[in-house]
């Protein structure tokens, strides 16, 4: 490709070629016109052109031969450092040097710094002075200098600054010495011998980076406790706000301890000094490592006014990618731009830098740039090994909460590429991220002995609107050491007004106590701030006369207040140690600010219940946060109890816990870290009593804290309850356990967690993975992951394991952290591919893609990772609440099973929950269902509504004695509003066992009793009791199932059923006892099952299957008959279908609807409708930009788009992400979101596919831009997409997109999504299509149905349709049905007759239709097709396969019947006659009657020489007049050659005879060889054009009063053969014309004018007459209908045509649509030669031995089928160009061409590049691209392909 880019404008535009430039290659053309690619367009910063002229003074050794550099500044910002390139005879004495430079707009200039980097006594230069001119507004500045750059003269300095002066300088800047004193600390080793750098910055601008060479009071600088002076002259800064000061970190020992700088203008007293403090190290093992500082002056909270950019560095993974040399980078950003900043000391501190395949992580921390726009990044290229290949840079600035990618993907290296060693990137996206800000945080450890500590300290801050996370306090030093006062930054969130915090270490270390004095928190806020102003007095324009006397007092100053940026600090006072063995032995404390009224400390017992049963106790560490209305206490460690061994069985434990006064306890988290052996903890309850207002909570857990039992968590989160519950259970003993698990649940939320490694070498981790959910109130805190509900072993290679968390009100999640402890054997490194967390009670399922290695040694070294939801994966759904489900098991001998106990429920309606499993493994379902038992599930499903009328209980019948004997199952849900809750209870009392009973092991129960429980307002429990009145019953309903009579019917295999009423459903059950035949489902046998279920009202349908079991598993199902014996209601299911793996569409699973059903159907594979419903919830979240336009918006019409994707071919091309595309129209119309999901389930594009969907989205208009994007957000899911078609089918149009591009977050350019702008694409016209609903009545009739394929055709008076496959869609075209569905239709309306074909192919091949309906849905107007008969070879009066209907509109029929009798004459030739079998179409205004065979004749012997054969056909439609017959014979038999000399058609209804005059031969050897030929009818040529013709004009007046007009119109015709004279349209008073709405009709004669292509209206006065003001006559339509041929010309004007006496005052119109007439058609039908080049493609393979078809259709019709073929050549092969040439009738305008091949020989695969269509008649060519392969192996698997003209 090529890619301009032009500064000036800053645009860069992109012209992609991708095509051979050599005369052997491709096309052979050298020379080539390349187009724009719209879409690639981007904006970068605009730089103008500036002269710049230099002269060397005239003085003895003024000229160098140093590289000089420049850098010029403006009011609005300054230029980059530009090199200018010193040739050896630049810079000489005495001489002038110009150059061209471009920069940006930085407005008026101010100041050039100029400088030379040779540093030895031989390059000196003596500049005289430089000039600059803007050449587009010749703008000139001059900047004199006059001076030496030596460090041998002058003042020895080799930088020079120089003020500008010239026109538009009215007073130049001064020069001024800066005195720079700089303060190294007293401390060890602070001093350094690095070189030192140092930039003044002020308003006016910088110094640039100057080397702080020589020291004016100090040989060895920078020595501990040194104070360095130095002089820097520049220009003038004005006020000066920063320095940055820096060393280059070279040299042994360069760490530096910098006290202060102080700048203060030379000759100015010290006092007047600015002083920028700094106190810390530069060095790169102390405090963050930085080199550089940028200083504040001097104040409070120094650190705060810095913003930290995260600059995160992706090395390529290329070979040689990594980089010895040292690399820096510059920031571009809307407030000023950084400088050149060497990338020195990274975050993750690998040992070596930008490595292969590496992420390092840089903070530059400087001022506040804004947004950044654009980024500069490269090296400096020293080293052995320097070329560096950058995959991509991401930014993020939390401080603003954006973060910016940019992808890079090239070399940086003198040798590879264009050789460059920088370049400039521009972000491809900028995110939103979560917004932090800047904390300051103090810590001063106490000044006594062993005050010091060497733990890790970490703290945690809350405030009025929330808590940071848990923020770790450490840097590269050693911290905490006794008397220090250590100041940390830190990022995190914004919490408003800081009222706790919380100080913690982890007592690690050796003398780990920590005696700590003070925290201090500085952060900045906006306040109100007096400042004084000096006053301007606005009295002055008013009273000029007081203007002297206001002179002459001295200015007065007012205070201003304003908002302004303020540091606000907040004090904790602490004093005391954090020591297990000092005071309380506390190592976590909490401090209050110093001026805090409100809040106090407070301590709060904590008494622990371990349970009283086997293995409850644990040794496990316990931890516990304790929330409250005022935050949490943070973790703690259960350590000090009232017991030696904690937690042991049945023991209380009492811990004391310190914290702030949390205000009213909300909840709280428990948890232990599983160490130990059995581990597993019974955690009864916790009871907390708040010490200050004497008050307990109590907190019910009763479940596991193991790996092993319940879910598997190690945590819990416990709610308080009532007390009145907590007493429930004390009066009787035997519900002591009064279960509050329900409540609980509903309080909390279950999250279930799916975690899938990715399925790559070495991505499994046997390291303990842990994670934290974050929501938006609260986090979960750590939870360890170690009970996978999937894997044994967890996090295997390839594996998705499954986790159970559960959490209280922690708001929706915004983010996850999960990460591991890097142990455990082998490798710890993890490829996380993603996170998947499903919250049913929230009805949100949340997709967190991550794609990274968590690996100390891959990517950039991090095992701990922040994930965010990808909005694109995020589903939505509804709710499901909590359950609480009781089941009591008889205490009968045998009652107990260990089979899989599953549960539905079923609500008013057929609203039903899913079949739930109660048990999650084999472990409980042993535990659970013993004898006698009482087992609890609490279960979160759909909500069924308030009233459960019935549920269903069964099991699996697995394991050993699975018998069941159930008592009773209670069922309890929380009421919807209050405090309470109401159990149902079913009561069961029988067995569930193929043993007992009736065998069934599936009950259905209705309830007895139902309980309410509600708490009164005096805190008491309320419990009422009442009887269900109106329970459904159970009724029976006897099913008979009839197999079919045919071969092979019956079935061996289990035969399942479930019956649907509008009550609910049975669920499915197993036929298995019949009642009639001990064998069987055999053929034409009919069995009797009984099922009992609970009343179903009235049956609509059933879903029946088979297991496919056993042998001759298939079978014929003829039909259900379901009878309620309690109602006597007979219900039938016609059904007459195979279910069988082998026949019709393979399925063994089908639903039938009961006869006669009006209902909507659904078939079984039509995804369940929630999923649509969640697609379009989540787009309506996404597109937020576009929320509030939408309000206003009309509703769009809904049109069907075709899309097709072809994915190339290169590694990692194909995805298995969900891909969608978004239309665009003109002003901000677009469809929602369309995914393309890949029909039958499959998963993703596979490399080279091509891939068709036909969505249906909003119909925008005119289409303006497509997107096309995918779901997929880690750097794994990659998509290289060659080619996006979309066409517009009821617009006629067709977008083909060649794209290319990579869809990929690390290739290209980073995005997965694109938007393509239609310039870019090749727009095809299509045939235009109108949609139908079609429905189609299939008769009811035995065995009416079928599963052939049925074809159809239309036939209009515009056109026919090509044959078009109705899809059987599994259960269209059956018994009694009618099937709706739409049709895209040419538009060929009105509609004469339909054909339908069928193909006798399918296990049922015959078809009993009734009739076909279509609408149409633009005009609504209705045609029906009656056949009422069989289609089928074998069945009906006809046996035939085909059949063709009139159409009836309004009970009008459209075509008649009639009998054509067709004369054949043989010429008079020798060897005229043949012996081959000879067939024909016939052609007329309404269609064609599809293929005759001329079979029955008068004559045995048909067809030979001088001989008339006459064929006779009765009952078939008219086709009306005719316009040609195609003819063709099989050429078979001997001497098959035939010389025909005419066809004569007779059509008796019309008495009329049609002639078709041929005499030429149809064989192969004779003639063009062509066996096929078109026989134009003779009728049609009396006409004779050339004379007069008359045509009739109707004009369509607008409807509305201002629309008609009393005076005249006019109108000029032009035609393609000339222009017609003007017709006036006149306008009586007798005969009024023009009123609104009127149609208005004119005839004129003229001469022929051939095609009508455009008129011209006009609009004058009747009499001549002068016009008063503007009168307008609005035309809507003007038609043209020329009588003789009757063709139609159609202009939709829709104009207002002014009233003008003159002339030349008239509008004109472009025809919009004409409509050629049917005589016109047929005369222009004349024998054309047509040339036909077919060429093949350049790829392997691409050549076929197929036999290749193809078909022409034009505006006159189409060429029928005709081979491809030549004598003795090879065709169709690779890059091969093949003629043919054709005859046919004159087409007309070539619309569309269908090629095919056979498929036949060795490697029929074929790959078309293009066709090509010369008529020779009028030498107009058609191409028609393809560029597809026709292989059933490759792309689609297509061998037909349909093309449209190009252009």
């Amino acid at each position: 490709m090529v890619v301009i880019y032009c500064p000036f404008t800053g645009i860069e535009q992109t012209f992609p070629c991708g095509k051979w430039l050599d005369e052997d290659e491709g096309d052979g053309l050298i020379e080539r016109e390349l187009y724009e690619m719209v879409s690639l367009r981007q904006r970068k910063q605009k730089k103008y052109p500036w002269s710049l002229w230099i002269w060397t003074s005239d003085v003895k050794g003024a000229g160098t031969d140093a590289q000089v550099f420049l850098q010029i500044y403006g009011e609005n910002g300054k230029s980059d450092e530009i090199k200018l390139e010193n040739n050896s005879d630049s810079f000489e004495q005495g001489q002038l040097d110009k150059f061209s430079v471009e920069m940006p707009d930085i407005g008026r200039l101010l100041k050039v710094r100029i400088w030379h980097e040779k540093r030895h006594p031989f390059a000196g230069w003596h500049l005289a002075r430089v000039t600059l001119l803007k050449t587009l507004t010749m703008e000139k500045y001059s900047f004199e200098c006059g001076r030496w750059l030596d460090i041998n003269e002058d003042d020895n300095e080799i930088t020079r600054e120089l003020p500008a002066t010239g026109a538009l300088i009215d007073e130049p800047l001064p020069l001024i010495k800066y005195r720079v004193t700089i303060c190294t600390g007293n401390v060890s080793g602070s001093g350094t011998d690095a070189s030192v750098f140092l930039n003044i910055i002020g308003d006016l601008g910088d110094t640039g980076e100057r080397l702080m060479i020589m020291s004016k009071n100090n040989v060895n600088k920078f020595e501990k406790g040194n104070h360095d002076e130095f002089l820097i002259e520049s220009v003038s800064l004005g006020q000066v706000r920063r320095v940055r000061v820096g060393h280059d970190g070279r040299g042994g020992g360069c760490g530096w301890f910098l006290d202060k700088v102080m700048v203060r203008e030379e000759g100015q007293p010290e006092s007047s000094a600015t002083e920028f403090p700094c106190y810390r190290w530069l060095d790169r093992n102390e405090d963050d490592g930085q080199i550089v500082r940028e200083l504040v002056p001097a104040g409070d909270g120094l650190r705060l006014f810095n913003v930290s950019y995260h600059i995160a560095i992706k090395t390529g993974s290329v070979n040689g990618a990594s980089s010895d040399s040292k690399v820096f980078v510059k920031l571009y950003g809307e407030k000023g731009d950084t400088n050149k900043i060497i990338l020195a000391v990274s975050d993750n501190d690998l040992r070596n830098y930008f490595e292969t395949g590496r992420t390092d992580i840089f903070t530059i921390e400087t001022f506040d740039i804004g947004k950044v726009s654009r980024l500069l990044i490269g090296h400096t290229n020293e080293g052995l090994r320097a070329g560096w290949f950058l995959d991509s840079v991401q930014i993020s600035v939390p401080v603003h909460g954006m973060q910016y990618m940019f992808p890079s993907h090239r070399w940086l290296c003198k040798d590879e590429a264009d050789g460059k060693v920088e370049v400039e990137i521009y972000p491809s996206e900028v995110l939103d991220i979560e917004q932090l800000i800047n904390y300051e945080v103090t810590v001063v450890t106490g000044n006594v002995r062993a005050a010091g500590t060497n733990a890790n300290v970490f703290c945690q801050i809350y405030g009025e609107e929330g808590k940071t996370e848990v923020l770790t306090l450490a840097n590269r030093s050693n911290n905490f050491e006794r008397g220090t006062t250590e100041i940390f930054k830190i990022e995190a969130q914004d919490v408003g007004k800081i009222y706790k915090i919380r100080i913690c270490h982890d007592g690690k270390g050796v003398g780990d106590g920590w005696f700590l004095e003070t925290v201090d928190i500085k952060r900045l806020t906006m306040a109100m701030v007096q400042i004084e102003v000096k006053k301007e007095d606005t009295k002055k324009d008013k009273k000029k006369d007081k203007k002297k006397k206001k002179k002459e007092e001295e200015e007065e100053v007012e205070i201003v207040e304003e908002l302004q940026e303020v540091v606000e600090t907040f004090t904790f006072p602490c004093n005391r140690w954090l020591a297990r063995d000092e005071e309380d032995g506390e190592i976590v404390v909490e401090l209050l600010t110093e001026d805090n009224e409100d809040l106090e400390v407070n301590s709060y017992e904590v008494h622990v219940f371990t349970g009283t049963m086997w293995g409850a106790g644990t040794d496990a560490n316990v931890y516990i946060n304790i929330y409250g209305e005022i935050g949490d206490t943070g973790e703690r460690r259960l350590r000090k109890s009232n017991n030696l061994n904690k937690f042991e069985k049945g023991q209380e434990d009492i811990f004391n816990i310190t914290a702030v006064d949390l205000g009213i306890l909300k909840k709280l988290r428990i948890r232990h870290d599983n160490k130990q052996a059995s581990a597993g903890w019974f955690l009864e309850r916790v009871e907390i009593v708040d010490n200050k207002d004497d008050t307990t909570y109590f907190f019910p857990c009763k479940r596991w804290l193991a790996i092993d039992e319940d879910d598997g968590q190690l945590a819990r989160e416990l709610v308080p309850v009532d007390e009145a519950f907590m007493k429930k259970g004390d009066d009787d003993e035997e519900d002591s356990d009064a279960a509050l698990g329900l409540e609980q649940k509903a309080m909390s939320t279950t999250y279930t967690i799916k975690i899938k490694t990715c399925d790559k070498k070495y991505a499994g981790t046997d390291a303990n993975v842990f994670m934290i959910l974050y929501g938006t109130k609260d986090d979960t805190g750590i939870i360890n992951l170690k009970a996978s509900k999937t894997h044994k072993n967890k996090f295997e290679r390839g594996m998705t394991d499954e986790f159970t968390v559960e959490a209280v009100d922690i708001g929706p999640l915004k983010k996850l952290r999960i990460g591991h402890n890097n142990c455990g054997g082998g490798s710890a490194g993890w490829f996380l591919d993603w996170v998947e967390i499903d919250a049913p009670s929230l009805g949100q399922k949340l997709r967190f893609p991550c794609g990274r290695w968590l690996d100390k040694g891959e990517d950039d070294g991090a095992i701990v990772r922040d994930l965010f939801p990808n909005p694109l994966q995020t589903e939505l759904y509804t709710p499901f609440v909590p359950y609480e489900i009781k089941i009591f098991t008889s205490d009968v001998f045998g009652a107990g099973t260990d089979a899989d106990v599953f549960i539905v429920l079923y609500g008013r309606d057929a609203v039903c929950s899913q079949q739930k499993s109660l048990c999650v493994n084999k472990r409980e379902r042993r535990m659970y269902f013993e004898r006698g038992a009482e087992d609890m599930f609490i279960v979160e499903l759909e909500d069924v509504g308030d009233v459960i009328e019935k549920i269903r209980i069964g099991h699996d019948n697995r394991g050993v004695n699975p018998g069941w004997h159930l008592d009773r199952v209670e069922i309890r849900r929380l009421l919807r509003k209050g405090k309470g809750s109401e159990t149902v209870i079913f009561p069961c009392e029988c067995w569930l066992a193929k043993s007992e009973d009736d065998g069934e092991t599936v009950r259905e129960l209705v309830p007895s009793d139902i309980i309410t429980e509600k708490l009164s307002r005096d805190g008491n429990l309320k419990v009422t009791e009442i009887e269900v009145e109106d329970a459904l019953e159970t009724h029976t309903y006897q099913v008979s199932v009839m197999t079919g009579d045919v071969y092979g019917a019956g079935t061996d295999a289990n035969v399942f059923l479930t019956i649907y009423g509008d009550l609910g459903d049975t669920g499915e059950r197993k036929l298995s006892k019949s009642e009639t035949n001990s064998n069987k489902f055999e053929r034409g046998s009919v069995d009797k099952f009984t099922i009992e279920a609970v009343d179903l009202g009235e049956v609509f349908k059933i879903k029946i299957r088979h297991d496919n079991s056993m042998i001759s598993a298939d079978w014929y199902l003829d039909q259900v008959e379901v009878v309620d014996v309690d109602t006597e209601e007979v219900f039938l299911f016609l059904c007459e279908r195979w279910l069988s793996r082998k026949r019709e569409d393979q399925r063994i699973e089908r639903v039938f609807y009961v006869k006669g059903f009006e209902g909507v159907r659904e078939s079984l594979n039509s995804k369940k409708k929630n999923s649509a419903l969640t697609v379009k919830s989540v787009d309506s979240n996404m597109n937020k930009k576009n929320k509030k336009k939408k309000e206003e918006e009309i509703e769009l019409p809904i049109i069907p788009y075709h899309i097709t994707i072809c994915t190339g071919l290169e590694r990692d091309a194909s995805t298995t992400s969900r891909a969608y595309v978004i239309i665009i129209g003109a002003n901000h119309t677009q469809t929602e979101r369309l995914w393309l999901d890949l029909p039958d389930g499959r998963k993703g594009f596979e490399a080279g596919s091509l891939e068709s969907f036909e969505p249906c989205g909003s119909d925008v208009g005119e289409i303006k831009k497509v997107e096309l994007g995918h779901d997929g957000a880690t750097p794994e899911s990659c998509w290289l997409v060659d080619e996006l078609s979309v066409a517009v089918p009821t617009k006629g149009v067709k977008y083909i997109f060649a794209c290319k591009f990579w869809l990929a977050k690390d290739r290209g350019d980073g995005l997965t999504a694109r938007v393509f702008n239609v310039l870019d694409a090749e727009a095809i016209s299509i045939s235009q299509k109108v949609i139908y609903e079609v429905t189609v009545v299939t008769g009811d009739v035995q065995n009416a149905g079928t599963d052939t394929q049925i074809y159809m055709s239309v036939f209009g008076i515009n056109g026919s349709t090509e044959e078009m496959l109705l899809q059987k869609n599994e259960d269209r075209f059956e018994r009694g049905q009618e099937d709706t569905f739409s049709m895209e239709i040419d538009d060929i309306a009105p509609l004469r007759k339909m054909r339908l074909r069928i193909d006798g192919s399918g296990s049922r091949p015959d078809w009993f239709l009734n009739q076909v309906i279509m609408r149409n849905l633009t005009t609504e107007e209705v045609s029906v097709f009656t056949y009422e008969e069989w289609l089928s070879r074998m069945r009906g009066p006809k046996r035939t396969m085909i059949c063709e209907m009139a159409a009836v509109v309004d009970e009008e029929t459209m075509v008649e019947l009639t009998t054509y009798i067709i004369q054949v004459k043989t010429s008079d030739i020798a060897g005229a006659g043949t012996d081959a079998n000879v067939w024909l179409i016939i052609f007329g205004e309404n269609g064609d009657t599809g293929t005759l065979a001329l079979k029955e004749c008068n004559k045995s012997n048909k067809f030979e020489r001088k001989q008339s054969d006459t064929f006779r056909f009765s009952d078939i439609l008219s086709m009306g007049e005719l316009s040609k017959v195609r003819v063709w014979h099989d050429n078979t038999g001997p001497a098959p050659g035939w010389h025909l000399e005419y066809i004569d058609v007779k059509d008796e209804f019309m008495d009329k005879t049609f002639r078709f005059p041929c005499d030429r031969w149809l064989a192969k050897n004779d003639d063009d060889g062509q066996i096929m030929r078109e026989l134009a009818c003779a009728n049609n040529d009396y006409l004779d054009l050339n004379e007069k013709t008359k045509y009739e004009v109707c004009v369509t007046t607008g409807d509305t009063a201002e629309a008609e007009t009393k005076e005249n119109g006019w109108i000029v015709l032009e035609g393609k053969k000339g222009r017609s004279k003007e017709f006036v349209m006149e306008n009586s008073s007798k005969k009024k014309r023009f009123l609104r709405g009127n149609v208005d009709r004119f005839e004129f004669s003229s001469k022929n004018l051939g095609d009508i292509a455009g008129i011209c209206l006009g609009h004058t006065p009747k009499d001549g007459k002068k016009v008063k003001g503007e009168v307008y006559w609005h035309v809507e339509e003007v038609v043209v209908t020329e009588r003789e041929l009757g063709n139609k010309y159609i202009f939709s004007c829709n104009a207002l045509i002014p009233l003008s006496p003159k002339r030349d005052d008239f509008l004109t119109f472009e025809c919009t649509k004409s409509i050629e007439s049917f005589a016109s058609k047929a005369r222009s039908l004349v024998p054309v030669k047509y040339e036909i080049i077919v060429i093949t493609g350049d790829e392997k393979g691409a050549g076929t031995d197929a036999n290749v078809f193809i078909t022409i259709y034009g505006s006159n019709g189409d060429s029928g089928r005709r081979q491809l073929r030549q004598k003795f050549r090879n065709l169709f092969e690779r890059e091969q160009t093949d003629r043919f040439l054709v005859e046919m009738l004159d087409m007309g305008e070539l619309q569309k061409v269908r090629i095919e091949h056979d498929n036949s020989g060795l490697s029929p695969g074929w790959l078309l590049d293009r066709v090509e269509v010369t008529n020779t008649a009028n030498g107009v060519t058609t191409i028609f691209l393809c560029g597809k392969w026709l292989d059933t192996k490759r792309a689609d698997g297509q061998i037909v392909r349909v093309l449209y003209p190009k252009y």
